[in-house]
């Protein structure tokens, strides 16, 4: 039987995201999405340091101002199968359905809500190289 070390090492060599069928790029494709960065950063407490909660679909659609109803549910449907997330159906009237991070989709969180902060914290400087860009091909 192998140990914690050589199973690791044995998953490190086959995951390994620069080969074509590796699983890994498609758990990179979801994760990449801006849905599921912005997801993962109002369960995670707004991304701005706050506590991690759970939260309503209904909290989370107005939250995440622009995403569509399907949008919504799909991300969150993927991130449940994923185990980023969990659903919490209550049997109250109408029924009471929340999400909330798992430990897997907090570790993640951790990584998302600072690439959110370094976009928003570098807008402008992309904006005026796009601009700067876009006058010298045009």
């Amino acid at each position: 039987m192998a140990t914690r070390a050589e199973r690791k090492a044995q998953a490190a060599a086959e995951y390994n995201a620069f080969l074509a069928g590796c699983p890994s790029r498609q758990l990179l494709d979801r994760i990449a999405d801006k849905w599921v960065v912005l997801i993962l950063c109002a369960l995670g407490g707004g991304g701005d340091g706050g506590t991690p909660r759970a939260m309503r679909y209904s909290e989370l659609a107005r939250q995440l101002a622009g995403v569509s109803q399907k949008m919504l549910t799909q991300t969150l449907r993927a991130l449940e199968r994923d185990g980023l997330l969990t659903r919490t159906v209550t049997p109250t009237v109408p029924v009471t359905v929340t999400y909330e991070l798992t430990g897997l989709g907090l570790s993640l969180h951790h990584l998302t809500r600072g690439l959110r902060q370094w976009a928003q914290g570098n807008m402008d400087q992309v904006l005026a190289h796009r601009e700067q860009h876009d006058a010298a091909n045009a």
